[in-house]
């Protein structure tokens, strides 16, 4: 099969993936055999590549928002019919039984496998999912507007939740890639009002459309102060700005799983008044569906750009520049 494969980790201008013919994986007990159609581009990705992240079993083909058909099933898989649609998301496996996995936290196991870092992603044309963690797609979304509700949409949703944000609430989201252009249309159909903070006049515009109520750089005042922020961005340097922009009891999350040093901060300026700064770290099965089936009521319109797969290396160095307009999708 055709594939994107990671050898060796480098920044994306050297092109570390190469296309590469690489065996098929058969499907064990429990898992299926995913034809991919469509791989969604995240942040995770270009991290994994560059090699900002421990862990990372080489060689590795990335990938881990992935809408295909069901090809072939292992022993004992039976959620599925063959020729089915399904998605794969990053939560690849988790143990459940750590004590994690028994208290509703799968996302903090600690056995947990991650799909396209770990286990082969979505960067080629068939994978393996465990049957157990793989998404049904709503049928109203189209392939490429359902990959980035696999990872983008799910850790947006799970990052709101975790903000406490509330209806009538003021949101702060800083950066609006293609997580926050998922997480600011489900803010508005709680009721929130939000402002964006991003460098992108493009990415404003983006923001405006889909409903701010403000959108600016991160150097700029917001109107009034947030209740809840989310960082998307990896900077560091935006969380003393974020809780200088929050209101007295407000929290700010941060959802990237990669992210700069921070800044010294003043105790009384960032923190007193019971703001609360906490990480968001995967997610759960549960997220994911929550999110799938929400995304189906509002419904959620993603913004994309769709490529070619052997334009991986050219798409990551895009998004890292911040080229990329909502979210990039590989076409397999």
């Amino acid at each position: 099969m055709r594939a994107m494969v990671l050898r060796s980790f480098a920044p994306i201008e050297q092109r570390p993936l190469g296309l590469r013919d690489i065996p098929a994986p058969a499907p064990g007990r429990g898992e299926l055999l995913l034809r991919v159609r469509v791989c969604g581009v995240c942040h995770t990705d270009l991290h994994t590549v560059e090699g900002e992240l421990a862990g990372v079993t080489l060689p590795v083909v990335p990938g881990h928002q992935v809408v295909g058909i069901i090809e072939g099933r292992g022993e004992g898989a039976e959620r599925f019919e063959i020729g089915e649609r399904a998605g794969a998301a990053w939560l690849f496996s988790a143990c459940g039984v750590c004590p994690f996995c028994r208290s509703g936290r799968e996302n903090l196991c600690e056995s947990g496998r991650f799909t396209g870092f770990h286990a082969g992603g979505g960067y080629a044309e068939f994978m393996i999912v465990p049957e157990a963690f793989a998404y049904k797609i709503p049928s109203k979304f189209a392939d490429e507007a359902a990959a980035p509700l696999l990872c983008g949409g799910i850790i947006g949703y799970r990052a709101l939740r975790l903000s406490g944000i509330e209806r009538g609430g003021i949101l702060g989201l800083y950066g609006f890639g293609a997580s926050a252009h998922v997480a600011i249309q489900i803010a508005i159909h709680w009721g929130c009002r939000v402002f964006v903070f991003t460098r992108s006049l493009k990415h404003r515009e983006l923001a405006l459309l889909l409903g701010a109520a403000w959108a600016g750089s991160a150097e700029e005042a917001p109107p009034v102060k947030t209740n809840a922020a989310v960082i998307f961005a990896p900077a560091g340097a935006l969380v003393p700005t974020a809780l200088a922009n929050s209101e007295k009891g407000g929290t700010v999350v941060l959802a990237g799983i990669h992210l700069t040093s921070i800044p010294a901060m003043d105790y009384q300026k960032h923190l007193y008044h019971e703001r609360i700064l906490r990480s968001v770290a995967n997610a759960t099965r549960r997220d994911g569906e929550e999110l799938l089936s929400l995304a189906a009521k509002i419904p959620i319109a993603t913004t994309t750009s769709v490529f070619p797969l052997e334009e991986a290396n050219d798409v990551l160095r895009a998004l890292k520049e911040g080229r990329i307009n909502g979210a990039a999708v590989l076409r397999v």
